[in-house]
């Protein structure tokens, strides 16, 4: 099925350029940028983005890597910024 009309890009085309991205580097962070790149491609007009975000997540190898979960536990910290109120 034709996800992207603007540049011809199909479902199976959004799946193995994640699977290849992942077989080359198990620990990237897959993201639609990356899929055009991989493909070849750029975004033109970001109407298909919904859908191809939908595609992108249906992949087995969309998975964040084992290494890169739960990085933020740590809660930042919070300075004043010049003094200033928070209502500003």
């Amino acid at each position: 099925m034709i996800v992207c009309h603007c540049m011809n890009i199909t479902d199976k085309d959004i799946r193995s350029a994640i699977e290849w991205m992942r077989r080359s580097d198990p620990d990237t962070i897959v993201t639609p940028g990356k899929v055009y790149h991989a493909l070849g491609k750029r975004a033109d007009c970001g109407g298909c983005l919904p859908h191809f975000m939908a595609t992108m997540e249906t992949s087995d190898s969309f998975q964040v890597p084992a290494t890169l979960r739960n990085m933020r536990q740590r809660k930042p910290r919070r300075t004043a910024h010049e003094r200033r109120q928070e209502s500003y």
